[in-house]
């Protein structure tokens, strides 16, 4: 199989200190483990002690050929019952066993995914800004279900297989030590060549899951990207792409499975080898009269026995080895960088929220090489409306992010009612504010669930004002069960329909303070006409911060702020900075400019 170009895998991490990590999520659950152990030891000895009474069988029988005045049929029958009872007993077991096991993955997969869960509530944006979501999916999804899967596999077999070794090892050592010894010579080969293969394809079982989380999230975003694939003909170049993916997944899990599944021969030709050993020399020992035939029946079955485990055990290195892959994504995604704690020592309520704010000396960069906003200072009054204007990348949308603490300022401080807003909550700054996005959002979901996401409490009779006020109550009424009509990707809804669906959530929320980011972008004219009035309407006696790109729509804005390159060139109202004859009028008039 020939290697992708370029493709560097590294060394695999602490692999011990990953295993040793998830043997933490077992530890809740040590006393079922514990007895699924003792069932898997029951088990076991009653499959250990299985070869002893067949051996007896061939005894008896040798004896009758010796002696006809010996009758063996009712101790063959004896046996016979003891030997249904062993392994009922032990098939029992392994049921159990297994039925215990099962219970405590599938618990230390639900607690993994509760962990995610509480985890991604605690990440900052920055760091799914810089990530792929679907990376981010994969390890939610394939690699926890892997876990499971293997831990479900490994955990009550690796149990068996260390019984059964020490078991048929303690059995052949009472029969014969000689031939114990011939049998067991071939084991630390067995072993050398296990951790050998183990350390080599460890590497590639990393790459394994990092290829599928890659692929899984090309996929994603050309799922949800395909009008705009269609649109500029890149189909050819995307499935390139994902070719090139999807070959670096196959070969990675190729090398990884290749070098894995060796394993398995190898040891089966070790075991071969001590097999055909202990027939040949039993063999002569029973021509010398050292040993009769039971004894040599017994011990190659116990010598098959022997090597079963070992087998097993270089099995389950790959199961380990893929169990090791997906844990290490996992606990990575654990382990990122939270969210600062926050220091709260005050609460505002919002329906007590009067609306100023000030921004105090503010600098902020997304990365440290490169800062965007720079000392940005600036009073607004309660119950005023802001505009935010500037051309693509001034820092319009990053003031919004720092307003509502999706990010941490570098320096400097935000003032709401003259309250730090470091001093609250995150949770109770979001409360202050209702947004409208650009990028509009419902979930799959009642009509009615999307409208109240912002105010559980929100009555019928107020969610329908919302949808007057918006124009869009006739078009609800004419959806089939109205408001109890389930929304999803695949409901007929336009994406200005979605717009004004959402910006009559934010009415409903009834936030004090509001912020528009490009509002009214995905409807025609004759609609923002109609939805600017019903902002007008919702901004009145709330302070309101509204991005914009259409410079005709905040012409009634109290206030302007142009920023250019992170800092605030110019501010005012439209009539003032139209009477400057600067950026701002140069922007307006760009406009209309023909």
């Amino acid at each position: 199989m020939p290697r992708p170009m370029n493709a560097n895998y590294g060394k695999a991490k602490d692999t011990k200190g990953t295993l040793l990590r998830l043997a933490t999520y077992l530890k809740p659950h040590l006393p079922f483990i514990i007895i699924a152990v003792l069932l898997s030891i029951f088990g076991t000895i009653c499959m250990i002690l299985g070869p002893k009474f067949l051996g007896n069988i061939t005894k008896y029988c040798q004896q009758f050929v010796n002696n006809n005045n010996y009758d063996p049929k009712q101790d063959i029958i004896n046996t016979g019952i003891i030997l249904i009872i062993l392994y009922s007993g032990s098939a029992l077991s392994n049921y159990f066993c297994g039925f215990f096991m099962t219970g405590v993955t599938q618990k230390v997969t639900n607690k993994m995914r509760k962990n995610i869960s509480e985890k991604i509530n605690k990440l900052p944006l920055s760091y799914f800004d810089s990530r792929n979501f679907g990376d981010v999916l994969s390890r939610v999804t394939n690699d926890i279900d892997m876990i499971g899967q293997n831990l479900n596999q490994t955990l009550s077999q690796l149990i068996s297989s260390i019984i059964m070794f020490i078991g048929v090892f303690v059995m052949m050592l009472t029969i014969s030590p000689i031939m114990t010894l011939i049998a067991v010579v071939t084991i630390p080969l067995s072993l050398i060549i296990m951790i050998i293969l183990i350390k080599i394809s460890q590497k590639y079982f990393r790459a394994q899951q990092r290829a599928l989380g890659n692929l899984n999230g090309h996929i994603e975003e050309a799922y949800s990207g395909q009008n705009v694939i269609k649109a500029f003909n890149q189909e050819e170049e995307q499935f390139e792409i994902f070719s090139k993916m999807n070959k670096e997944l196959k070969y990675t899990g190729w090398k990884s499975q290749f070098l894995s599944s060796m394993l398995m021969p190898l040891m089966s030709f070790i075991g071969n080898i001590s097999y055909i050993s202990i027939c040949v020399i039993g063999g002569l020992l029973i021509v010398d009269g050292r040993y009769g035939l039971e004894i040599i029946q017994m011990f190659i079955q116990y010598t098959r026995q022997l090597n079963q485990p070992m087998q097993q055990v270089g099995q389950m290195g790959t199961i380990i080895q893929q169990c090791a892959a997906a844990s290490e994504r996992v606990f990575d995604f654990l382990n990122e960088e939270e969210m600062p704690k926050e220091n709260v020592k005050l609460v505002l309520e919002p329906a007590k929220v009067v609306g100023s704010v000030e921004f105090k000396n503010v600098n902020f960069g997304y990365t440290k090489e490169r800062q965007i906003i720079f000392d940005f200072n600036s009073k607004v009054k309660a119950g005023s409306k802001i505009a935010i204007v500037g051309p693509t990348g001034a820092g319009k949308t990053t003031i919004v992010n720092l307003l509502m603490r999706f990010y941490e300022t570098n320096s400097g401080d935000i003032y709401i009612d003259d309250i730090n807003t470091k001093d609250i909550s995150r949770a109770n700054v979001s409360r202050l504010f209702g947004m409208v996005l650009q990028d509009t959002w419902l979930f799959e979901g009642s009509l009615r669930d999307n409208l109240k996401f912002g105010n559980k409490l929100a009555s019928d009779e107020e969610i329908w004002q919302a949808l007057e006020a918006c124009h869009m109550d006739h078009f609800v009424k004419s959806l089939p069960g109205g408001l109890d009509y389930i929304f999803s990707e695949t409901a007929n809804v336009s994406a200005g329909q979605k717009q004004l669906l959402t910006i009559a959530r934010t009415m409903i929320e009834n936030a004090p303070m509001l912020i528009l980011d490009e509002a009214t972008s995905s409807v025609d004219t004759r609609t923002e006409v109609l939805i600017q009035k019903a902002m007008d309407k919702l901004m009145e006696g709330r302070t309101s911060f509204v991005i914009a790109h259409r410079l005709s729509t905040i012409k009634n804005a109290d206030m302007i702020l142009v920023l250019k390159d992170g800092n605030v060139i110019e501010q005012g109202n439209h009539e003032e900075l139209l009477a400057k004859n600067g950026f701002y009028a140069t922007l307006y008039n760009s406009q209309f400019a023909l």
